[in-house]
């Protein structure tokens, strides 16, 4: 651990105070911000995308599963991966055991993503998750959203400098950095009105971080997240995380 300011239970006890005034302001415009994310415009869904899933073909107005909402996390899972994003594997963790407590408020939440369905739900065996998984491959979700892109329209990063992380999820996926970045996760969000879908919300990149508890736990503890873009990612599939403790947490 590196080292740090040191004080009394009164110092400490001033400041947190202090800090508490902070967050309860930032809690306060979280909620403000919430609230204008319900404001936004419906959007209709013109396109008729059809989806494999377990029991079938379905259409995204049949992915509601008889509720009024829908929320779509799109896993970075493309046809040349061997297996799942391993960050997207991590938020994947984070929400399975939330669809059923969506479900008690009319939201239905599954994954979509564009490899096979048989590849996904093998993967979804391996990862231990029961929340439901589509294939979205055959039609153009991914992309009317902007989660899918051609390697020439990323031919300027591809022929640039590939960052650490980018080269080790790839290999982790079993693709190439090409393969990889060409899938961009999301999240959208639906409505299901008189038969007809809206598009309510979609995010992306650190709007993702909701799904993401752990950043909100290290953010709270003295090291935070000690990441650095010059660097390999931490995060693992949770089967692949060393089982033996970090010698230097013992030192």
């Amino acid at each position: 651990m590196p080292e740090h300011r040191i004080g009394t239970q009164d110092e400490w006890q001033a400041e947190r105070a202090e800090l508490l005034k902070e967050e309860k302001e930032l809690t306060r415009r979280s909620d403000e911000l919430a609230r204008k994310r319900r404001e936004l415009p419906w959007v209709p869904v013109e396109s008729d995308y059809r989806f494999d899933t377990e029991v079938g073909t379905k259409t995204l107005a049949e992915l509601f599963d008889g509720h009024s909402q829908l929320l779509v996390y799109h896993f970075m899972f493309g046809p040349p991966y061997e297996a799942g994003c391993p960050v997207c594997s991590s938020i994947a963790d984070t929400l399975d055991p939330q669809v059923v407590h969506l479900k008690a408020r009319d939201t239905t939440l599954l994954l979509a993503s564009r490899a096979p369905l048989e590849r996904l739900l093998a993967f979804r065996e391996r990862m231990g998750w029961g929340i439901d998984w589509v294939s979205s491959g055959a039609s153009k979700f991914n992309r009317d959203l902007g989660f899918l892109h051609t390697e020439e329209e990323l031919k300027p990063f591809l022929e640039g400098e590939i960052p650490p992380t980018v080269v080790q999820n790839a290999r982790m996926c079993g693709t190439d950095a090409g393969g990889y970045v060409t899938e961009g996760p999301g999240l959208s969000a639906y409505a299901l009105s008189d038969g007809t879908v809206y598009r309510t919300y979609v995010t992306t990149a650190r709007g993702l971080e909701p799904a993401m508890d752990y950043y909100g736990l290290l953010d709270r503890t003295p090291s935070g997240r000690d990441e650095s873009a010059s660097e390999p990612s931490w995060i693992r599939r949770h089967d692949e995380y060393e089982q033996t403790p970090n010698p230097a947490a013992r030192a």
